[in-house]
């Protein structure tokens, strides 16, 4: 396990196309693993979960954010760049984080921990207050999505997390979720755009359906 932060002096961005405009141009992973199903999020989707995190909750300024599965950076770096008090990024690929940490300080972005482990054995033992997460949706290895979602909730109070859209994979997470302990407040959809990564890749462009859950963690005697 290693860890490293950076630092940042801006001003927060004061708009969700500023915060995109931000987060444009990020290096991406130089060779992302299919079993791990990684991809870089476009900035114009992760500036759209963050904003709506901060705007309509005040999920992100001031609060500890944990980045789980964090990739090459683009969520922690928006949340540091929206004022978090905290951020740590998260992922069992270490290759991933030294191009994470070059984006951070390209970003010039502050308070930002990086941590090479792996989602099923968390090497925090703090509460955080906000988990952003975009997980591998587990068509490359069933379940891996779920073992991202009980992580988060073992750790924050409220969850941000990415999966695949369709009317069956959301009733599965309904009751996933509410199995164990959490309560989903708001599901919205995305539609991510993604450049060719694989080599079976042969289109200029893959779009993704997907859908934004906020989740948070039920209190003790608290219903679903």
């Amino acid at each position: 396990m290693s860890s490293t932060s950076s630092r940042r002096s801006l001003e927060p961005p004061q708009s969700k196309k500023e915060l995109e405009i931000l987060l444009e141009g990020l290096e991406p992973h130089p060779h992302p693993e299919v079993l791990l199903e990684q991809y870089s999020l476009p900035a114009v989707n992760a500036a759209e979960i963050l904003w709506n995190a901060q705007l309509r909750y005040g999920d992100i300024a001031g609060r500890v954010v944990l980045d789980l599965g964090c990739g090459t950076g683009i969520l922690a770096i928006g949340a540091a760049l929206l004022g978090a008090s905290r951020v740590i990024g998260v992922d069992v690929d270490c290759s991933a984080l030294k191009v994470a940490m070059r984006n951070a300080l390209r970003k010039r972005v502050c308070s930002v921990d990086w941590i090479c482990g792996d989602a099923r054995s968390l090497p925090l033992r703090e509460r955080v207050d906000t988990v952003v997460q975009n997980p591998p949706f587990g068509v490359k290895k069933r379940g891996a999505d779920t073992v991202f979602l009980e992580a988060a909730l073992s750790i924050g109070e409220v969850v941000y997390s990415i999966h695949k859209a369709g009317e069956s994979n959301r009733r599965f997470l309904e009751q996933f979720i509410e199995r164990i302990g959490g309560r989903i407040t708001d599901v919205y959809p995305i539609r991510i755009r993604l450049p060719p990564t694989y080599p079976f890749h042969h289109k200029r462009a893959h779009f993704v359906d997907a859908e934004v859950y906020r989740i948070i963690r039920r209190r003790k005697g608290e219903t679903a």
